[in-house]
Parts: structure tokens; sequence; C-alpha cells
């Protein structure tokens, strides 16, 4: 799916700017040649904890699966400001034109997660967390 599928809850659940900025900015990589393809947008609390468990399963604890995924009630794809872009183009793009339309990175270990941050358009974004770890945000 592209950020332009309204018909798909993962794009039509993310918060109006969010989607907004993603749709201008996707506007202008496709002079580029780059298209927005979204991995996963908005998430259900129900299919974030899921991602959670499987996170916990996956990397054998809960502290190390938070590095990669949050819980329903932190998560930003949850709440619909968050997206995870696909294929590398759309990430690369962004990561040199990304604070253009208010979209950064968050996470160093994340390269495809995007939100929203409006005061980057004249500031440039703010300095990446090395994961969802150190994101004051997180800690609940």
């Amino acid at each position: 799916m592209t950020v332009f599928d309204d018909a798909v809850p993962a794009v039509a659940k993310l918060d109006p700017d969010l989607r907004a900025a993603l749709r201008q900015a996707a506007t202008a990589a496709a002079d580029d040649d780059v298209t927005f393809y979204v991995n996963s947008g908005w998430r259900s609390a129900a299919y974030q904890n899921q991602l959670l468990r499987e996170a916990v399963s996956r990397y054998g604890s809960e502290d190390e699966a938070a590095r990669w995924v949050a819980t329903a009630a932190t998560s930003a794809h949850v709440s619909g400001d968050a997206v995870d872009l696909g294929r590398s183009a759309a990430p690369a793009w962004l990561a040199r034109h990304g604070a253009a339309y208010g979209l950064c990175q968050i996470y160093r270990n994340e390269a495809w997660h995007y939100e929203l941050r409006p005061e980057a358009v004249e500031h440039g974004c703010p300095a990446m967390y090395a994961d969802p770890t150190e994101d004051p945000r997180m800690q609940q």
C-alpha cells in the first residue's frame, strides 16, 4: 500500500497532519521516481500487543523487545502518529528531504520509522534516540 491508499485503515487512521505531510513529501519524491510504500502505519492496540508478544519471544526478554516494539499504551502507531516505510528508496529519500516536510526519523535503529515534527521545517529534525528505550514517551 502507499500513503495514498485511503481504503486501508493503516493509512486512513493516521493522524491527518502526518498523512498530509507524507502525501506532500511522496508527491515531491515521485519526481525522483520514489514511491512511499507503507509497511505499517496505524495499528490497533490488539495488533500492537501481538507484535510485542512476538518480539519478546524472538528477542528473549521484555527489555530487549522494548528496543524494537512499544506497548500498546505507548506506541505512536496505535495513536496514528507513526509510519514505517518500506523499500529503501523512501526512507533514504526522507533522510535527505524529510525535515522540509516535518517528517523525521526518530530512532537510529529504525531507519524506516517516521513521525511528524512540524518544528523540523524551520529547525531541522531533533537528535534521534538510539532506540525506543531512550524515548521518554515509552517510559510508562
